[in-house]
Parts: structure tokens; C-alpha cells; sequence
């Protein structure tokens, strides 16, 4: 018998109706010669400090560092966790041949290692590794096995990942406690946490330092182009008021007049890292949140394993786009062009050397069914459109640049326009985040004529004053992104490629780490920037330790655990520098000076609900449902978005004839519909109105 242990039920239950085991028993499906069972998620983890020694049960600096001799693992202490353990042993013991079906990644490699383990398991061992749970994609997985063995240093690097952040977070986060908690909570200590912790904090600092300071730019109108002069910032109104005394009494003269045809490069597959990105900065999506949505549609068959850090395919998919672009009928409008010609194999999407455990995320050849969740749609979205958008033609741009003078003051205008879509055409209708918008984006919409060297012209000069803008508080989007670079801005898509290998915490993990910053009360969300509380300053300033609070050693750390995996490292030369790291930290923190971190409080829990009490809806703190940006303000006619000339969305008070309550409308621009309504005015006397897919109010 062969026995197939899955990382969790849904699992379990594709791969045996493939292998015809559909007999249901009590733990396990039975059937064709395959029992076919799993684990839910971690069945095990590394054992704690008390089960080492009963004295470690008192968070006491005299026993501190803890550093267990040999690491040991023990059962999550889960009723349900034992039984299903005891059915994967039972099982163990009496088949053939164990087949790893868990993950296929380093954290599923790890738990059903750790589960074998336990289970004293010396059967011969394969495993499946696929990319996606359809049907034909696990018959090709079982069709090729692999030999356990090849994956032995893939588990080496989980199993010291997973050491390392025990050892560090065990021993750290009892050494500050105890040393700066005051009694009054844990502080909490880790790997990953802190560095990422130390980034919002130091951006934080930035902000609070920053001075504001006025300034004053030249500026001129000819031929209806907007000119900026090419000369350092005025800091006085006087100087700008003497400056465009000048520019009145000059012509304009054109110096130079410069067209240059480029091209914009296709956007990358999407990563994980890459897809939370997108789906917060156009959503507002968390992390977390986009995680589950595309974890979900990895279950469903309509999406591929999604906990990659890659954003190629490898070479032996291609003879298979084709097939997944004409699965894609909803898409057909972009879809069909593509499949008149032969799919282009370049090595911007096609690269073995970039791809590892695994390829980028890219639909399926099943195409999704329509209850799926709001959610799990536009992410579905953004993964299909930037399928399709990587195999169409580059974007063809033409950059003006304009150089003028008036007398010796040198000025410059340059636009952007279009002059074949190419993949564009697959995003014609988003609309550009209005929060990314600056004057130079302003400058380069502009439609620029043609101008002659040497032409003159009477212009219209004026003042332009402005405010310098402090650094920008991250969103979950840009600490992503500083987190794939351990801290380096990055906008170059190749180059950050490069860096992912030093990043810090893996595309898995990153959004975990946010959220336990959250529990810590480490930092909170306003609107969609990530602010550091009291707490989290206070933590990061009492640590003096460079090696805990910096990315880029922290990213060293993460370089070291990718090595491992490709049998490049020593797993065990790596717990051994942590050691080492761990035992100088708690000496140099216990003899040095002592202070009260102050916690942040707890807020008050919402007060309930009364039966028929009315909750005041405060317009200015809910969040605009277009844009995703900025919130809505209540004007004299209507909600609107406090950007209403960038979005352009607004609900007015009164709709066909009928006033509508706070609560209508509240219904209308939260949930997309009112409940049924009477009292319109012409031929529609009861209905209800929504919100339409392009943010138009309608009547059904």
C-alpha cells in the first residue's frame, strides 16, 4: 500500500478521487492500492523551553540564553491534532512507501518532515511537487515523482529557519521583557519582526523631523505649454517677484526641440510579493487578506501555487499558453489577437535559471466559476490581465523635450504620449492612482506642439509658490516592497529581482509579519499608511544591537538560508552563528543600563449595539469605494470623494426624485445596493438603486 500525506483535507480529497482512492475512512481515503491522508497545516513544532527543563517555565534573566543541546520536536498540544496524528502514524507503519503530497515549498516541506519524524517513519519516501491542484497537473506530478532525497536541503532550510527564529525570538523576547517591560507586558522579539519594525520606526522619525519650507518657482505659458525654469528654488516671494519683473520685459525664445521614440517594457508575472502589492495599493487590500483570496483560488483549481518569489515560467510551460490563453474566453477581446500569431517565447518571461521551487502565478486552463467571492474576482483580475499583458507587444512612447529662454533664465517643458498601446490596451480603463500623481506626471501629460529652434513669442509669466513634502509614510505596498529589498528603494523591476535573495522574511511570511506588528500594538493603521506607535519607537530605540534591528544583516541571515537550500551552506554553521549572536546580545543587554518602556494602552472595545440605537455615519472616515485612496466628504448636495476632480465619484442626496437617509445611503455607497425603496419620482415608483460596475448609480 502507498500512503499519500497531504497538508490538508481539500487536498487530500483531489488527489485521491485522481488515484481512485474514494473509499472514505475515519482520517484517511482508502482505495486502488492508495490510502491518502493529511495534516492541518503544523501537526508539530520545535519544543518549548520548560520542555527542556521545568526551571525555563520562569522568564528569569540567570537562565538566559537558552540553548537546548539537541532540538527537539513535540505535537501541538490539539485533540483533534493527536488523532489525526496517531491515524498518519498507524498508517506509516503499515504501508509500502510514504508520498510527500504536502506544499510544495519550504514551510510544506518542513511540516510533513517534522510530522514523518515524530511518526519514526523508515519507509522508502517520494514526493509530489506540482504547481497547481488541477486534475492533469497531479496526474503529471505522480506520473513523475521525485526521490525524496532531492528535497533533504530544502527541509535543512526550514528546519534552520525555523531554529534561528526560536533561538532569537525565545531569548530576546525574554530579555528585553525582563529588562525594559517593567512588569507590564512582553516585548515581543524576532528575526524578521524587528528589522521590518525598525523601517516604519525610522521613516516615522524622518517624517517627525521634517520642516517644512515654502519655495517659489519660475514658470511660464507659450504657445499654451506650461514652462518650468530651470534654475534651484526661490526660497523668497522677493526674489520670484524680481525674477518674473524680468521674465516681462523678455521674449521666449526656443533653444531646442527633441522627439524621441521609446518603448515602455512589459509589467512581470506577478509573485507574491508582487500580486499584495498591486491588490493594496489598487484595492486596499492587506497583505494577509490578499494571501487568503489567492490561496483560495490556488484550491480552486483557477490559479497556480501561489508562495512564489519568481516572477518567470519555466521553459517547458510554453507550449502550454496557448492553451491557457483560449481557456480564458472571458478575456477574449485580448486574448483572441494574441492566438492569431505564435505566443512570443522571450526571456523576459521564459527563464529556467530564474525559476526554482517554482513558476509565477498565471491562471489555469480552468477558467473560474461566477460565485467566487468579490474579492477572489478582482484578484483572479489582476492575475489574468497581467498574464495576458506580459505576451503583448511593448508600448510604443514618444518623450518631447522642449528647451526654452527668456533673456538668460533657461526654462524646459517635456511630455509623454502614446503612440502605440501595446500591452497598455490590456489596462485602457484603470485610472491612474491620484495619490501617485505629481507635477512632473502633470507636466509630461501635456500635448506638446511642434516648435522651431530660434522661433520668439510674447508668453505669460507667473509665480508658482509650493510647500516641500515630507518622506512618505509607508503602506503595507511599500514595506512589501522595502521588505523583497531589506530596505532599499527600488523601482527598477530588474534590479529588485536581483536583490530579492537578500530581502528579509519570505513572500509566505511578510504578510504574517505585518499583522503580528499589529497584535503588538508595534504600529496601527491610518488610512492606508502604517504608522509606529510609542511603543514600537520606544522598542527600537532600546536596541542597541545593529545585527537585530538592521535589514540588510538581517537579509545576510535570509541569504544564508537560501543557500542552504541549494547545498551551498552549512545548516548547522548557521545555528551556530545565531548561537553566538544570541549569547553576546543577552551579556551586553544584561550588563547594560535599564529602562520602562512605556506600552501602548489597550483601546476600549466598541460599546454595542442598542436594538433601534442610530449610529452616526462619519462621511470623512469612510474610504472612497472608487478610488481606494481618499475618503468621502458630505457637501451641500452630495457625498463625493474628498478628490472628486481626480475620481469623480459622488452620490447625490436626492436620486430619481427621492431624498435619501444617511442609512440609504450608506447602503448604496458601502454594499453597492439599498434595500427596496418607495417614493421615486416618473415611471419608477418602488426599486432599488445600486452602484454599478463603473461607479454610475442605477434602478432595478
Amino acid at each position: 500500500m502507498k500512503l499519500c500525506i497531504a497538508e490538508k483535507p481539500s487536498v487530500a480529497r483531489d488527489i485521491a478521487k485522481v488515484l481512485g482512492a474514494t473509499m472514505p475512512k475515519s482520517g484517511y481515503m482508502e482505495g486502488n492500492g492508495y490510502c491518502v491522508t493529511w495534516t492541518f497545516g503544523h501537526l508539530c513544532t520545535l519544543k518549548e523551553p520548560h520542555d527542556y527543563a521545568s526551571h525555563y517555565k520562569s522568564w528569569d534573566l540567570i537562565f538566559l540564553p537558552i540553548i537546548p543541546k539537541q532540538f527537539g520536536i513535540k505535537l501541538i498540544d490539539n485533540n483533534g491534532v493527536e488523532k489525526q496524528f496517531n491515524t498518519i502514524a498507524k498508517l506509516v507503519s503499515e504501508c509500502d512507501e510514504v508520498i510527500n503530497c504536502g506544499d510544495a515549498g519550504q514551510e510544506g516541506e518542513l511540516i510533513q518532515r517534522w510530522v514523518l519524524q515524530k511518526a519514526k517513519c523508515d519507509k522508502p519516501m517520494k514526493r509530489l511537487w506540482i504547481s497547481s491542484l488541477t486534475e492533469d497537473a497531479i496526474k503529471e506530478g505522480f506520473e513523475n515523482l521525485k526521490p525524496a532525497d532531492d528535497y533533504k536541503n530544502l527541509y535543512l532550510a526550514g528546519n534552520a529557519r525555523a531554529i534561528g527564529d526560536w533561538l532569537l525570538g525565545i531569548n530576546a523576547t525574554r530579555l528585553f521583557t525582563k529588562k525594559f517591560g517593567g512588569n507590564k507586558g512582553v516585548l515581543s522579539i524576532g528575526r524578521v519582526q524587528t528589522p521590518t519594525l525598525a523601517m516604519l520606526v525610522q521613516r516615522q522619525k524622518e517624517i517627525d523631523a521634517f520642516t517644512q519650507e515654502e519655495y517659489w518657482e519660475l514658470k511660464t505659458k507659450y504657445r499654451e505649454v506650461l514652462f518650468s525654469a530651470s534654475i534651484d528654488r526661490l526660497k523668497s516671494l522677493e526674489k520670484a517677484e524680481k525674477g518674473l519683473e524680468y521674465l516681462k520685459k523678455n521674449q521666449f525664445e526656443i533653444v531646442s526641440f527633441e522627439i524621441k521614440e521609446g518603448k515602455e517594457k512589459n509589467p512581470r508575472l506577478f509573485d507574491l510579493t508582487g500580486l499584495q502589492v498591486e491588490a493594496n495599493k489598487k484595492y486596499g487590500y492587506s497583505a494577509e487578506k490578499t494571501l487568503s483570496y489567492i490561496q483560495s483560488l490556488y484550491e480552486k483549481k483557477y490559479t497556480t501555487y501561489p508562495r512564489v518569489d519568481t516572477t518567470y515560467l519555466s521553459e517547458n510551460l510554453y507550449p502550454k499558453i496557448s492553451g491557457i490563453l483560449r481557456s480564458m474566453t472571458i478575456y477574449s477581446e485580448f486574448t483572441a489577437p494574441l492566438l492569431t500569431q505564435p505566443i512570443p517565447k522571450t526571456k523576459a518571461v521564459f527563464d529556467d535559471t530564474k525559476v526554482t521551487d517554482h513558476h509565477a502565478i498565471i491562471p489555469t486552463e480552468i477558467p473560474p466559476s461566477s460565485n467566487l467571492s468579490r474579492e477572489e474576482k478582482l484578484v483572479y483580475d489582476l492575475v489574468a490581465r497581467r498574464f495576458i499583458a506580459v505576451f503583448y507587444p511593448e508600448c510604443k512612447i514618444s518623450n518631447t523635450l522642449v528647451e526654452g529662454q527668456v533673456g538668460t533664465i533657461p526654462f524646459k517643458a517635456s511630455g509623454k504620449q502614446i503612440l502605440e498601446p501595446g500591452w497598455r490596451i490590456i489596462y485602457a480603463k484603470d485610472k491612474k492612482d491620484q495619490s501617485e500623481k505629481d507635477e512632473k506626471d502633470k507636466d509630461e501629460e501635456q500635448t506638446i506642439p511642434e516648435f522651431v529652434v530660434g522661433e520668439k513669442g510674447d508668453h505669460e509669466p507667473l509665480i508658482h509658490q509650493g510647500k516641500t513634502s515630507p518622506p512618505k509614510p509607508y503602506t503595507e505596498a511599500t514595506l512589501l516592497r522595502a521588505m523583497e529589498t531589506a530596505g532599499k528603494q527600488v523601482e527598477d523591476e530588474e534590479l529588485r529581482e536581483m536583490l530579492k535573495n537578500n530581502g528579509i522574511g519570505r513572500p509566505s511570511t511578510r504578510a504574517n509579519i505585518i499583522e503580528t506588528l499589529f497584535r503588538r500594538k508595534y504600529i496601527e493603521k491610518k488610512r492606508k499608511n502604517l504608522i509606529a506607535t510609542q511603543t514600537g519607537i520606544e522598542l527600537i530605540d532600546t536596541i542597541e544591537d545593529e545585527l537585530l534591528k538592521s535589514p540588510e544583516l538581517t537579509g545576510e541571515w535570509e541569504s544564508k538560508l537560501r543557500k542552504i537550500e541549494k547545498g551551498e551552506y552549512e545548516a548547522n554553521l548557521f545555528k551556530e552563528e545565531l548561537i553566538e549572536m544570541v549569547t553576546t546580545l543577552t551579556q551586553k543587554v544584561i550588563n547594560g543600563k535599564a529602562k520602562v518602556i512605556n506600552f501602548e494602552e489597550e483601546k476600549p472595545a466598541p460599546k454595542e449595539k442598542k436594538p433601534g440605537e442610530k449610529t452616526e455615519i462619519i462621511w470623512e472616515e469612510t474610504g472612497c469605494p472608487k478610488c481606494k485612496t481618499n475618503n468621502l466628504m458630505k457637501g451641500k448636495t452630495a457625498i463625493g470623494c474628498s478628490d472628486y476632480k481626480g475620481c469623480g465619484f459622488k452620490a447625490p442626496f436626492e436620486i430619481f426624485g427621492k431624498k435619501l437617509s444617511d442609512k440609504q445611503l450608506q447602503d448604496l455607497i458601502l454594499k453597492s445596493k439599498t434595500s427596496k425603496l418607495k417614493g421615486f419620482t416618473g415611471d419608477r415608483e418602488e426599486g432599488v438603486l445600486i452602484l454599478n460596475d463603473d461607479f454610475s448609480i442605477g434602478f432595478k
